[in-house]
């Protein structure tokens, strides 16, 4: 028997080894940086026997980073996957279709029009909320516009595209009038960035993610049926349109929530789920937490890359993401019939 055929046989088996690979790259990752940390020396501190310096690095720097990564990838992986679903479209996922543009447009105008308020400690708190609106509202306008006697999945993605280019443009509008400081704080958001990360942002993005995603889980029934049709989920007793706004709302929490920390990440939420299908097969009961899992690990491998290829310097992580997830992205269009 291939391997392949066994792991598709045997999901549990993949979602371990995802985890064992998420926890390797996690102390290694503890590791590397600007100041280096050897193996030993990283388990210590982790356990509280470090010396002053190598906690703070450790605790404050790296630690609120790596969980920043497992939480935002994880987050942005199941909305693609909920997104791709609900459209009936493997190239669906918060990036393309709008919602990630509404969340940066949303911060964009609060860094335009709060000038009172620093980048800092009060915008911690702010921002989130701001980029969850943002989020929401650009979600609700391609639900809107979407409907016509109904849903239809090609529409929504259709609209979706649309928005997004839409919003893209206000974005640069306003760009193009923002200060110079101003200007580079938004940049810096909408490459996708999280070396800035700490406990505060793990704080806002936590309660999404642990109540989302496993509730995203215990409807991935509906999601299945959903997935094969409007008839067939109606004919199964599926409200189809009130699962489907379910769903949406659900996708959009976690996209929100991830991006208003991390900026603009595009590409992890169609590239997560649409590996992990590939490898184990469609059922969502176990492609969701599967996704969650890679959707983790390739943040953090991504921003392993980021902060080691150009040391000092850092690549933002969405660049890296969109280096990585761009091929992939032109691979799906040049393969969908």
């Amino acid at each position: 028997m291939k391997l392949s055929t066994y792991i598709k046989q045997k999901p549990l088996l993949f979602i371990g080894l995802l985890s064992i690979s998420i926890v390797v790259l996690f102390f290694v990752s503890l590791q590397t940086g600007t100041a280096a940390l050897s193996p030993l020396t990283a388990i210590q501190t982790l356990f509280g026997n470090g010396t002053e310096k190598d906690s703070l690095i450790l605790f404050e720097f790296r630690l609120p980073r790596i969980v920043i990564a497992i939480l935002v990838g994880a987050g942005l992986a199941v909305s693609g996957a909920i997104l791709q679903a609900i459209t009936k479209n493997e190239i669906a996922e918060p990036g393309i279709i709008g919602i990630n543009a509404g969340a940066g447009l949303a911060v964009v105008l609060f860094i335009f029009f709060v000038k009172d308020i620093p980048f800092g400690f009060s915008s911690t708190y702010l921002l989130p909320v701001t980029a969850l609106v943002g989020a929401l509202t650009a979600a609700i306008a391609i639900y809107l516009f979407a409907w016509k006697d109904g849903i239809s999945p090609v529409r929504l993605v259709l609209v979706g595209i649309a928005v997004n280019s839409g919003i893209n443009a206000l974005l640069i509008i306003f760009q193009l009038r923002m200060d110079p400081k101003d200007f580079d704080q938004a940049i810096t958001w909408l490459s996708g960035s999280i070396w800035g990360a700490d406990w505060t942002y793990v704080l806002a993005v936590l309660p999404w993610v642990i109540l989302l995603i496993p509730l995203a889980i215990l409807k991935a029934s509906s999601l299945d049926i959903l997935h094969n049709g409007d008839d067939i989920a109606s004919g199964l007793g599926i409200h189809v349109e009130r699962e489907r706004g379910i769903f949406l709302l659900i996708a959009v929490g976690l996209a929100g929530a991830s991006v208003s920390v991390a900026g603009n990440i595009a590409f992890l939420g169609l590239v997560s789920p649409h590996l992990v299908r590939r490898i184990i097969g469609p059922k969502h009961q176990m492609l969701i937490p599967a996704s969650a899992l890679m959707g983790a690990l390739l943040l953090i491998v991504a921003d392993m890359i980021g902060k080691n290829l150009m040391a000092p310097s850092e690549i933002p992580v969405g660049i890296v993401i969109s280096a990585l997830g761009a091929p992939y992205f032109i691979y799906l269009l040049i393969k969908t019939d």
